[in-house]
C-alpha cells in the first residue's frame, strides 16, 4: 500500500474498540513504530487508542526476570511485553495507522531493528523517572533515519520538567517534536499520533538540501 502523506485531514474521531471494520476506500497504510524504555507505557498507548481489539503479547513476569529486567520505579508492574503490541486506527476514509509498540526489556531490543523496516515513523514514549532508558531507542531511530517524535507520558510529575530541560537531557536535535501526554487516555493518545503525522507531512513538504540547492 502506498505510504505517502496525504493532504491535512480533520481530527479523526474514536469509535469503539472491537467494532469498526476498515473501510473499503483504505489504499494508504502507514507503519507506526511505539519505542520507549521498559514500563513507560507502550503497550498503554496502543490499547488506548486503537480502534481495533488491540494483539498485544504480555506475560506475566516471573522471577526468572529478576536481575535481567530493570524495574526501578516501576515496581509494582505484573506483566510485559514479549513480543509487540498491535493496533490500528484511521486518519480518514483512506489513511490508516497501523501501531506497533515494541517490547521494552533490554534482551528485547535485537528485534526492533526488524520492527522498524517499512517504518515510516515512531513514537518515543518518555518516563521522566527514567530518561536514561530512551536514549537508545532516540540512538536506533537516528540511525535508521526513522522520523520520529517524542511524547512524555505523565506519571504524576512529568509536567515538573520544563520542554526546554527534557530536550537538553534527551539531546534531541530541534525540529523532533516533544508533546506531553496521557497514555491511558484515548484523546491523548490519538494527539501524540497526531502530532507525528503533521511533522510526518512537515517533512516529506520540506524540500531536500538538493532541491534548495538545484
Amino acid at each position: 500500500m502506498d505510504s505517502a502523506i496525504s493532504d491535512p485531514a480533520p481530527r479523526p474521531s474514536l469509535p469503539d474498540q472491537g467494532a469498526t471494520p476498515l473501510a473499503r476506500t483504505a489504499d494508504n497504510g502507514l507503519k507506526i513504530v511505539v519505542v520507549g524504555g521498559f514500563g513507560v507505557g507502550k503497550t498503554t498507548l496502543v490499547r488506548s487508542v486503537s480502534e481495533i481489539r488491540p494483539l498485544n503479547t504480555e506475560e506475566t513476569m516471573t522471577s526468572a526476570g529478576q536481575g535481567v529486567d530493570d524495574t526501578t520505579g516501576v515496581d509494582g508492574k505484573t506483566a510485559t511485553t514479549v513480543a509487540f503490541d498491535f493496533g490500528r486506527i484511521s486518519i480518514d476514509d483512506r489513511s490508516v495507522l497501523y501501531l506497533f509498540g515494541a517490547p521494552g526489556q533490554e534482551r528485547f531490543w535485537f528485534l526492533w531493528d526488524r520492527l522498524f523496516a517499512g517504518t515510516l515513523g515512531a513514537v518515543v514514549l518518555v518516563d521522566t523517572r527514567r530518561l536514561a532508558d530512551s536514549w537508545y531507542a532516540i540512538d536506533r531511530l537516528e540511525h535508521h533515519g526513522t522520523p520520529f517524535v517524542v511524547a512524555v507520558n505523565d506519571f504524576g510529575d512529568a509536567t515538573s520538567h520544563t520542554p526546554e530541560a527534557l530536550r537538553d537531557a534527551l539531546d534531541l536535535p530541534e525540529g523532533v517534536p516533544l508533546v506531553f501526554c496521557d497514555a491511558r487516555e484515548r484523546t491523548s493518545s490519538r494527539d501524540v499520533l497526531i502530532a507525528l503525522v503533521e511533522h510526518l507531512r512537515t517533512l516529506h513538504s520540506s524540500p531536500s538540501p538538493l532541491q534548495e540547492t538545484a
